[in-house]
């Protein structure tokens, strides 16, 4: 009778050893399945950004007047450095932050908080347009230029259109 109760108890724990290796094998295998898919999905995400990413650093050139060939030669041809002529540009819409009348000379709206309008932020898009960004301190806008620069260096600013955001 002992010999019989130790036998079932024998293969009883024996079952159970095998039901748990088979269970244990079945959970780790779907485990890594999982695992395996999720990385290939982490792969697939990555190589979306790395997409995104270079679409966006592409975006940044674009529009942007230090890699356009065409409207750098349009000024070299006319007898201009470019080193020199980017700055000098940038410094004459600075220049215009320094007044003494109640309104900005450029920037076709009054301020409304008492402060004086500022050019913050300016990006030569092409040899003719200017975007720039003005604020004065709680309204902000933006306005698109024309620019021209005579025989004896004199740059003259025309308004194409302009925006004010509400804070």
């Amino acid at each position: 009778m002992k010999q019989r109760i130790f036998m079932y108890l024998f293969i009883f724990t024996l079952l159970l050893v095998i039901f748990q290796f088979v269970n244990s094998k079945n959970i780790i295998e779907n485990y890594d399945q999982k695992l395996t898919s999720y990385m290939a999905k982490n792969e697939q995400l990555k190589d979306s950004i790395r997409i995104i990413e270079d679409n966006k650093i592409e975006d940044v050139y674009t529009f942007k007047f230090d890699t356009n060939d065409a409207a750098m030669t349009y000024w070299e041809n006319r007898g201009f450095r470019i080193s020199e002529f980017v700055p000098l540009i940038e410094d004459g819409l600075i220049s215009l932050n320094d007044y003494d009348t109640e309104e900005h000379p450029l920037v076709p709206f009054a301020s409304m908080s008492g402060e004086k309008i500022r050019i913050d932020q300016i990006r030569m898009l092409n040899h003719k347009w200017i975007i720039l960004d003005f604020t004065d301190g709680k309204y902000s806008g933006e306005m698109l230029l024309a620019y021209d620069m005579d025989g004896n260096g004199n740059v003259t600013f025309r308004e194409l259109g302009s925006l004010l955001y509400q804070p």
